[in-house]
């Protein structure tokens, strides 16, 4: 299953249908990877995904976005962000913390810190003290090693204050539109590396670590602080990823995920097709919530059911999330 057949970018997007709810008969949803950002940021993100990557399906304003999550429901959010260039981590961390007070107990905030940065310790010390429950980097994006001198504050940060990262170290989609070669930074033995150098830091590696599943299948069962989330490569939206082996994965390793609104297909389609794969109703409950509460300590009262969709709420039109 490693070293799939690599996406052709940009790809088109499905144009699937969506449902209004989440599916019936469910435990709890937790969506362990949604993104926020301010607005500049955001149109200049979905600016580039749109020319390089895939269109975006959803757009609106952070407050909207997550709204139109709840109002479906999703019971949880783990928001998260990175940043692009050193110096707008703080500005961005704050904006996480407003973004969790506003939606308190229900949105789970990650910092970010961009590698090698001044003071990354401190900046990060300081989110947590702010209520924010974890990091989240991207290599892609940030272009550092992970196993680099200039990760050791951010290690330690997170092991000292007993706090996850979510690092994106699966090398796709690649995009050579990136200021650096994925297949050069990410690759499963450098993420173990990590692992073994920090044996306390519980990791999550997103997407199931695309194309390098298998070899990330392997990791789970060999270190218990690591985690996979599913976002994207459940959604059997790149052709080029095979169907998941459920029956033979540690399933208290994985946590749903979608990547809303950074996607081009219906908000639910990942968790129809985990719905399709029929798992057990104890194995739905680890994956949709059971495994994020525990990775992201998410309590038992941050689990609200969803509530309707109102007048006053996020509206659907076209594809769109529109703000009213």
């Amino acid at each position: 299953m490693d070293n799939l057949n690599r996406p052709t970018l940009p790809i088109p997007a499905v144009g699937d249908s969506e449902g209004q709810q989440v599916p019936a008969g469910l435990p709890p949803i937790i969506d362990s990877h949604v993104h926020i950002f301010p607005g500049p940021i955001f149109n200049a993100l979905w600016g580039w995904f749109e020319q390089f990557a895939w269109p975006i399906r959803y757009k609106g304003k952070t407050a909207s976005l997550l709204e139109f999550l709840f109002s479906r429901g999703v019971a949880h959010v783990v928001a998260l962000q990175y940043a692009h260039k050193s110096g707008m981590a703080r500005g961005l961390n704050q904006y996480m913390i407003k973004t969790c007070q506003q939606f308190h107990g229900r949105v789970s905030g990650m910092a970010t810190v961009f590698p090698g940065e001044k003071d990354a310790g401190k900046i990060l010390e300081d989110a947590f003290a702010g209520g924010l429950k974890g990091v989240k980097l991207h290599i892609h994006v940030q272009c550092f090693d992970m196993n680099g001198p200039e990760m050791e504050p951010i290690y330690e940060a997170c092991v000292q204050n007993n706090k996850p990262l979510v690092i994106h170290a699966g090398r796709e989609p690649k995009s050579e539109q990136y200021l650096c070669d994925p297949y050069a930074l990410c690759r499963a033995d450098k993420l173990e590396a990590v692992l073994k150098a920090y044996p306390k830091l519980r990791i999550c590696v997103p997407h199931l670590g695309m194309d390098e599943i298998e070899s990330y299948l392997r990791l789970i069962e060999k270190y218990d602080t690591l985690w996979l989330d599913t976002s994207v490569a459940c959604a059997k939206f790149f052709p080029s990823i095979p169907d998941i082996p459920w029956a033979s994965m540690r399933l208290d390793r994985i946590m749903y995920g979608s990547d809303y609104p950074n996607i081009p297909y219906a908000w639910d389609r990942e968790i129809n097709q985990l719905v399709a794969a029929k798992l057990s109703a104890e194995n739905q409950s680890k994956l949709f919530n059971e495994n994020a509460m525990r990775f992201f300590a998410v309590t038992e009262t941050e689990i609200h059911e969803g509530t309707p969709v109102s007048k006053n709420g996020a509206a659907y039109r076209k594809g769109q999330v529109v703000d009213r």
